[in-house]
Parts: C-alpha cells; structure tokens; sequence
C-alpha cells in the first residue's frame, strides 16, 4: 500500500515539484478541492472523535499535507483527502481515549448545532445524533473509522482499506463485526417532526414553570438522563433512570431559570434545548424522542464543549 508521503513529490521548501503549472493555479485547484469536499471531512472528523473542536484541528492538518501533494499524482482527490482525514484522526481518536480514561464524570460528544437539510437525510441524522455517537463510542477506534466510512458515507471498501491501513478482506470483516455491535445497540427510530416539535415544546413549558407533572406525562418511563460538566460545572456524576427520577432532577436543577432563557435550537440533527446565562451558553440539552415521549436528555456544561456553541450560537443570532 502506498503511503501518503510516497504518492507526492515535493521541493525542498515543502510544495509540490515544479510540474509546469504556475504556483496560484496549483494553489487555487487545491484550495477549490479542499473547500468542495471540507463539509463531508469535517463529518467524517466529528463522528470519529465526537468533538468538533479536534475535528477543526484534524481538517487543520489535513490541509497542511493536502497543500504539499502533488495534485497530478492522485487518482481521485476526494478520497485521498478521506484517507489524509481518517489517518489524523485515527491518531487523534487514541490520545482522546487516553484523556477520556480521566475524565470527570459522563463523558458526552460535543453538542453541534445541525441545519434542517442535515435532519432531512435520515441516515446522516442518526449518525450524529447524541444516542448513536454514544453507541460509536464502544467501537475501537479502527470499526468506527470503517463503521462510518462504509455505513455512513457508502465509501467503498477499497478505498477504506487504504485510509485504515488495512487488506479489503479485513475491512470486510471489520465492517461486519462493527455492523453487528451497532445493530444490537441503535436506538429506536424517531418520530415525525411535528411529534417531535411538539414533544419538545411541552418539554420546554414544563421546565421552564417547574410543573412537575408536566415533566412526567413527556417523559417516558425508562427515560435516562445524561449530564457532562467535566468536573468544571455542576453535573449528574451518573446516569439519571426513570421518569420520576429525572423529572425531579430536572424540576431542582432549573429552579433558577426563566422561560426567556431556554431557545430550541437542532444539536447533532435532533432537538435541543439551549440555556443560555449572562450572555453565555451554560448548557445544551439535547432531546431524544421516541413514540412522542421523550427517551433521552443529554446535557452538556463542560465549558471547554461549548465554545464551539456558543460561537455558532452567536453567528446565528
């Protein structure tokens, strides 16, 4: 298998040989690949690692080795800049399980704000979604870079096999057996979006006024509760189960907040509440409905997992 470094050639200041083509034009053919193809890169990034600030700095790199390839040397730019990608993040993914090992508390994925056309493709839905990255999270690293590469993005096998540094036939066998753990572990399919809009305005009125009765007739009776405040904000050190439980959890942590500061926003393709204090957001629940009943609250406090949010946020605003 050939390796990045052996399919370029480059001078010695580190750009690609001369080839005949002026500088700005071999820059601009780069820099017009890189931006065609940095939406699907990033996703990529992000489903493997479950932060979008190590995924920025995955497709960072990405950049710095796609500008020294030799352009007329590849084949087929799109895949080898998933194969630049999937590498970066592959040796990213295995220094975050090192961290994760200390982390504080329930480790949970990077709230991302989604658009409505990323809702709209199913597939791609699920796979950002809170509940599936949890379910990726159980992988190795290689069957979840080879789970999303093939499952998600219908890359073929051969193409993956290349990014993972593995034979086909591996990668045959690593897709099967990933497959088979994700299956025995999806979440259940959602509902439709007026369900689920109305899912979650209910949700939204019952916090907001405290109505604990409220809470308990969205709540499904085998609701879990997440919490990730990294040791840094106040959080539920474990798993909140049961509809009476969480409703109580919920009614005692919102205590303090006004209708005004809770906005719905769409987080990981799925609804979400975000709280935002000062200014500032302080915490994103992301909602999981299913059957019209809420099945999962996913809450995010980490500081460091909301900047990415609280940019966006204000982009949007």
């Amino acid at each position: 298998m050939k390796s990045e470094s052996s399919e370029r050639t480059q001078d010695a200041a580190g750009r690609p040989a001369d080839d005949g083509r002026a500088d700005d034009g071999y820059a601009d053919a780069a820099t017009e690949t890189f931006v065609a193809h940095r939406n699907l890169l990033f996703t990529v990034a992000y489903e493997m690692l479950g932060s979008a600030a190590d995924a920025e700095d995955v497709l960072q790199e990405t950049w710095l080795r796609w500008a020294g390839v030799d352009l007329a040397s590849v084949r087929d730019r799109r895949a080898y800049l998933v194969r630049i990608t999937t590498r970066q993040a592959l040796v990213r993914l295995r220094t975050l399980g090192r961290r994760k090992e200390s982390y504080v508390g329930t480790w949970l994925p990077e709230p991302l704000l989604t658009t409505p056309d990323v809702a709209e493709d199913i597939e791609l839905a699920d796979s950002v979604s809170m509940a599936m990255m949890l379910v990726l999270e159980t992988l190795t690293p290689t069957e979840r870079a080879v789970f999303v590469l093939r499952e998600v993005f219908a890359i073929e096998y051969d193409e993956i096999a290349e990014a993972v540094d593995k034979s086909p036939a591996a990668v045959r066998q690593i897709a099967h057996r990933a497959r088979a753990h994700v299956s025995a572990r999806r979440p259940r399919g959602t509902v439709s979006p007026s369900e689920t809009q109305d899912a979650l305005d209910a949700f939204q009125r019952a916090a907001a006024t405290g109505d604990l009765q409220g809470l308990l007739d969205i709540l499904a009776p085998d609701v879990v509760f997440l919490g990730d405040g990294g040791g840094v904000k106040q959080a539920a050190p474990q798993p909140v189960m049961g509809a009476d439980r969480v409703a109580r959890l919920l009614v005692a942590g919102l205590g303090r907040i006004t209708a005004s500061s809770l906005r719905p926003a769409q987080v990981n393709a799925y609804p979400a509440l975000v709280l935002r204090l000062d200014g500032e957001v302080d915490t994103v629940v992301a909602v999981r409905i299913d059957d019209g009943l809420i099945t999962g609250l996913y809450s995010v406090r980490n500081p460091a997992k909301l900047s990415h949010m609280h940019r966006e946020t204000a982009l949007r605003r």
